[in-house]
């Protein structure tokens, strides 16, 4: 309740809890000298069948004790934790204290085990039973949504179990997509291109990969590609890293093979973001993210296992 943004609401509060135990023990009391004034036993007047008649009995002293203590227990409680308005307490207890005491056991507790590996090459990390089961549940928390449990992605999401990579599968390069994350763009060709040539070219494409083509429509693609396309796909279309250009003579598909949705990556273009993690994760953790994500299509344990 430190969030206040007036004292007079603190004093509220504390003033609401104070008299409603103030007014148990007062309620506890008085009733307790009326039972001795009227000798200990009441009639309330009511009747059921005839015989069965409501007293107002006294209560009993156990129970009587048992109240008086918790309206004490209570005061002692609001004495030592918070809970009257703004006052914080003796003992100071906040429960965002609470978790961050609890946070700092856990990241020591974790940094004593993440130390162990941080000695070892990335490589070697991904070797390790114990440093895969860690990988694989940072995955799951933070990858999984876009990449799937099983890292074999999805329309627009790359697969992380096969060896095409689009900006490279080295170690290195795997920690600083995670870190610093990536902006991939291919820009929309629609005002250079018009629907009919964009067909020859995805043909054209399609061809360089050994899917099914239309010879003639992929020869005249072919003239459009080498002056449109070529400055990031490379002139045989096996795409450039350094850029983020897939490459387009295999047969990996981000957004599908169909001459359909070829024709809409040249006409519309694509945006893929992939957000940078260094203000989710440690550095710690990025690199156990990284030997996993490097040994899914390194070490032979692949997502599914």
């Amino acid at each position: 309740m430190s969030d206040f943004i007036s004292e007079f609401w603190s004093y509220y509060i504390a003033a609401i809890a104070l008299i409603g135990i103030v007014w148990c023990v007062w309620l506890l009391f008085s009733q307790r000298k009326v039972a001795k004034t009227t000798g200990g036993t009441e009639d309330t007047g009511h009747v059921w069948d005839g015989d069965l008649r409501e007293l107002n009995n006294p209560l009993p002293r156990w129970w009587m004790w048992m109240f008086l203590l918790a309206c004490i227990f209570s005061l002692a409680y609001l004495v030592l934790y918070p809970g009257l308005g703004s006052y914080a307490g003796v003992l100071k207890f906040s429960t965002q204290g609470e978790l961050a005491a609890h946070r700092a056991a856990q990241e020591k507790m974790q940094n004593e085990i993440y130390s162990k590996y941080l000695k070892m090459d990335v490589k070697q990390v991904a070797a390790d039973p114990q440093a895969r089961e860690i990988g694989q549940r940072l995955f799951l928390n933070y990858c999984a949504q876009c990449h799937g449990s099983d890292a074999r992605g999805s329309r627009g999401f790359p697969n992380l179990t096969d060896s095409d990579w689009l900006y490279g599968g080295e170690p290195d390069i795997i920690q600083q997509t995670i870190t610093k994350g990536r902006n991939g763009v291919m820009p929309p060709f629609a005002a250079a291109i018009d629907a009919k040539q964009a067909g020859d070219v995805a043909q054209y494409v399609r061809s360089l990969s050994g899917l099914s083509s239309d010879p003639i429509r992929a020869s005249r693609g072919e003239g459009a590609f080498k002056t449109t396309c070529v400055a990031c796909h490379g002139a045989g279309g096996k795409g450039n890293q350094a850029l983020g250009a897939p490459n387009l003579a295999d047969n990996v598909w981000l957004y599908g093979s169909s001459e359909g949705s070829i024709v809409d990556a040249i006409l519309k273009g694509h945006n893929n973001h992939m957000p940078a993690h260094e203000e989710i994760l440690t550095p710690e953790r990025i690199r156990m993210l990284t030997a996993y994500v490097w040994g899914l299509s390194n070490t032979g344990g692949g997502a599914g296992q």
